[in-house]
């Protein structure tokens, strides 16, 4: 079981560490319909995410990536190939970042957020989560990991707990902030909202970065085993 925990704790760091969500959930903190949509969000999100991991688990141990030397090597090429594509996207972020001084652009999709229904809310948490290529680049390496652990089905349910539960703090902590803290939240939560839309693509760079080596490496050393 701590084996599983172990395996899913960088990963989860990568999911929870996603300016573009965390702006999102906040900016529908300042709309007329926070205290519902807020909660909603977060709840696609960890559903989301929860779900497309359980699925990618259950893949990789119908495909024997534990047990199975070929296809243990498949999901190490795997690794590799995501690992190498994490890192042509940190390049383009880097690249991508605004100029000192200069404002910058959020994705024109986040205009009409706070104008979302709840249940378009949930289904956004849900979509960011879970659809987001780097989110599902570093779930699919989570899943591959338990599976190539063959740890027992409690073990991989832990392990996929603990990932959601991690990965998810980024997005819960806004969420109970502004259900908690007030007036003092709510200069706080525009604070952050700034800082991260400023250095949103520097901070996805060396993320992407760190985990595009992450795999890389992973998947190297399970073609070496």
């Amino acid at each position: 079981m701590w084996q599983a925990i172990s395996e899913v704790l960088p990963f989860a760091i990568g999911v929870a560490i996603s300016p573009v969500p965390i702006v999102a959930v906040i900016l529908m903190l300042f709309s007329s319909r926070a205290r519902v949509n807020g909660p909603m969000f977060l709840l696609g999100w960890v559903g989301g995410l929860a779900i497309a991991t359980g699925v990618l688990y259950a893949l990789a141990v119908g495909g024997n990536v534990g047990s199975d030397s070929r296809s243990s090597d498949a999901a190490s090429w795997l690794r590799i190939v995501l690992g190498v594509l994490l890192l042509l996207a940190a390049v383009r972020n880097w690249k991508n970042r605004p100029e000192p001084g200069s404002t910058p652009q959020l994705p024109k999709w986040m205009a009409h957020v706070d104008a979302l229904s709840p249940g378009k809310a949930l289904g956004l948490g849900a979509l960011l989560s879970s659809v987001n290529p780097k989110n599902l680049m570093l779930a699919v390496g989570t899943a591959a990991g338990l599976a190539e652990l063959d740890v027992s089905t409690l073990g991989a349910v832990v392990g996929i707990v603990v990932f959601v539960t991690l990965a998810s703090v980024t997005i819960a902590g806004p969420v109970v902030w502004y259900l908690v803290g007030g007036e003092k939240a709510d200069k706080g939560l525009a604070e952050l909202k700034d800082w991260l839309a400023m250095n949103n693509a520097a901070v996805m760079a060396v993320l992407l970065l760190v985990f595009g080596v992450l795999l890389i490496s992973k998947g190297v050393g399970g073609l070496s085993d």
